[in-house]
């Protein structure tokens, strides 16, 4: 896919999101913590200790179907990848890698909320829904330690422009990512008069390598992120 293409993707997304943002009752600046992770296993499980710390930030917007049922949208900029940290003789050697590949993500959720007073501005809530994200940016680190020899480099992420709707593999490698991303939120918290708690949990579909074709062959190689996010109120 060409870069006009995907300059083009890029513009999609934003207008769908300032779309149905634009026709929210609720909408809230949004930043958080993420711990990112992939998955290592045939059915989809992590290892502790490749966690990485990144971040999110967007908009989101409530359209106010009601009190208890209500859908929210948005876009945002936020943060997956990984670490992984391999040490020998007892500790004084190493080997350490990171990438922190960089997405905006598009959310679309059906949530739940239990009030908690009368007018329902203060209220817990619950939701599930998919989500699409293009990577845009982010980089890969490597440290190592071995003897009296320390070295470190840092590289730009490199994303295949393979276009996402076609059955062609194009600009495939083993040193990209898939541009395109896509799965599904789980998550919920508190809203209070004028703050927004939240925790979601991101559980990718797409195998995240570009020579990786066949996202159901096993769970390999799939995003989670566990996100932590205040959000405050705009139009309130």
């Amino acid at each position: 896919m060409k870069q006009q293409t995907i300059k083009k993707s890029i513009l999609a997304i934003a207008v769908v999101a300032f779309t149905m943002g634009a026709k929210a009752q609720t909408f809230y600046v949004q930043g958080g913590l993420n711990l990112a992770n992939i998955t290592r296993t045939n059915d989809g499980q992590t290892e502790k200790n490749n966690v990485l710390p990144t971040f999110n930030v967007g908009f989101i917007g409530d359209f106010g179907l009601s009190t208890v049922i209500d859908i929210e949208t948005g876009l945002l900029f936020t943060g997956r990848g990984a670490k992984a940290e391999t040490y020998y003789n007892g500790g004084s050697d190493y080997v350490k890698a990171k990438f922190n590949p960089l997405y905006v993500e598009l959310p679309v959720n059906l949530k739940f909320k239990i009030p908690l007073d009368a007018k329902s501005k203060q209220n817990i809530f619950f939701y599930s829904g998919p989500y699409i994200a293009m990577g845009v940016a982010g980089k890969s680190k490597i440290e190592s330690n071995i003897g009296i020899i320390a070295s470190s480099s840092t590289q730009n992420i490199k994303f295949s422009n393979d276009d996402p709707f076609t059955s062609q593999q194009e600009d495939a490698g083993y040193n990209k990512l898939k541009r395109f991303d896509y799965g599904i939120n789980l998550g919920g918290g508190f809203t209070f008069n004028s703050l927004i708690l939240k925790a979601n949990y991101g559980i990718g579909l797409v195998k995240i390598n570009s020579t990786e074709s066949n996202n159901s062959a096993n769970d390999k190689n799939k995003y989670r992120t566990f996100s932590i996010s205040i959000g405050i109120p705009l139009n309130k």
